[in-house]
């Protein structure tokens, strides 16, 4: 894996594109293209030239919703709330490390305010976001600064280097409590990771039809919530045979369900890993972000940061994740070892709006696809397509 190394700060940097890619008085369009290389080539790229890119003119919802989060904000903290940095699990390589968290406000200052362990799921979506705010991360000998977005989420990759495998990193905001946050780091010559939806993949949601999803967000608790028979067991004996792979769980699930989500994988033995969840509600430009953009932009992103890494992509046929991992597996279909879909049951299909057909996928696709029911029916098939060595 060819490493990555920070840019210098005080090298002289150009004018960046417009918003709507024209370029800046003095650029010509081949500057332009440079310029959107680099940001392409290197996770040091994506978060030195982003933060000089002009913020977009908000959609009217967005601005609306600022409005009412500020109020939110100056409420709280005339209550005595104070930012509370929730720590997620990373990843990264040698070099530098994908750092995620949020930052609320809580009551006493502990990350532990907002797990809400053994209440109901609404609770969840009535915490206080902190925009725009510094958070510092600490780890390796160095320490950096950076800023949460619009959702109080940070999503940055820092100049820290760190040894491959588990390691931890210390997070803080506003002068808190300092807390800790899991990144995993993989080796230079891993060349296997495991990429997993949620929703009907390794718990049964029944999504998208509305009524049910708001049921299972705002009112039912991970211990309703059922797993998919066998998954958990196939992730285990994928990762046996491929130790040191990276395992991503990539949703379209709010940042607000979290720590209910890690709480049901750990529950029923699903192997730890990095949540790529998303932050609902207005973007800069539409009134509701979209689900389908979301994993299109982390499954490339993946590709980038990993660009020796094959994934196997499992999901399911009940939503979009056949079409997605089918267009990923045309665009880079060196980075895909399979794609392992997991079939609805009768009830589970009408609930989510129907199935596709397997059989068009496996014809048109240079990388192998597989359809099963279950956890065990999936582990046969990747045996047979040899994916994984079976007793």
């Amino acid at each position: 894996m060819p490493e990555s190394t920070p840019p210098d700060p005080a090298a002289p940097r150009d004018t960046v594109p417009t918003p709507e890619g024209s370029a800046a008085p003095g650029r010509d369009a081949r500057s332009v293209e440079r310029e959107h290389d680099r940001r392409e080539q290197s996770p040091w790229g994506i978060q030195q030239w982003e933060t000089a890119i002009p913020e977009p003119i908000l959609h009217r919802a967005a601005r609306i919703e600022d409005a009412v989060q500020e109020y939110r904000e100056q409420h709280a903290r005339k209550r005595g709330q104070v930012p509370t940095v929730i720590p997620y699990t990373g990843y990264g390589a040698p070099g530098w490390v994908r750092v995620l968290c949020r930052v609320l406000l809580t009551r006493r200052g502990l990350a532990s305010d907002v797990s809400y362990a053994g209440v109901r799921g609404w609770r969840s979506f009535t915490s206080v976001a902190v925009d725009h705010a510094e958070v510092t991360i600490t780890a390796g000998g160095s320490t950096h600064t950076v800023q949460s977005d619009r959702g109080g989420v940070v999503d940055a990759i820092v100049p820290i280097d760190l040894e491959p495998g588990w390691q931890t990193i210390r997070l803080s905001a506003g002068g808190m409590r300092d807390v800790d946050a899991d990144v995993f780091v993989v080796h230079p010559d891993t060349r296997f990771g495991l990429l997993s939806d949620i929703d009907d993949t390794v718990m049964v949601t029944s999504l998208p039809r509305p009524m049910l999803a708001a049921w299972n967000s705002f009112v039912l608790t991970e211990h309703a919530r059922r797993p998919v028979p066998g998954m958990s067991v196939l992730y285990e004996r994928v990762l046996a045979q491929h130790p040191g792979a990276p395992t991503v769980y990539l949703s379209t699930g709010a940042w607000n369900v979290a720590p209910t989500l890690q709480r049901f994988l750990t529950r029923n033995m699903y192997p730890s890993g990095t949540l790529l969840l998303t932050d609902w509600g207005p973007t800069h430009d539409r009134f509701f972000r979209s689900g389908q953009q979301h994993k299109q932009d982390n499954l490339r992103r993946l590709a980038r940061d990993f660009p020796d890494i094959q994934w196997l992509l499992v999901g399911d046929d009940g939503q979009h994740d056949e079409h997605l991992y089918g267009e990923f597996a045309r665009e880079h279909p060196e980075n895909v070892a399979a794609v392992a879909i997991r079939q609805l049951s009768t009830s589970e299909a009408v609930l989510a709006g129907g199935r596709s057909r397997a059989q068009e996928r496996t014809r048109d696709s240079t990388v192998p696809w597989v359809y099963a029911p279950d956890g065990a029916g999936l582990w046969t098939e990747l045996g047979r397509v040899g994916i994984a060595e079976l007793d």
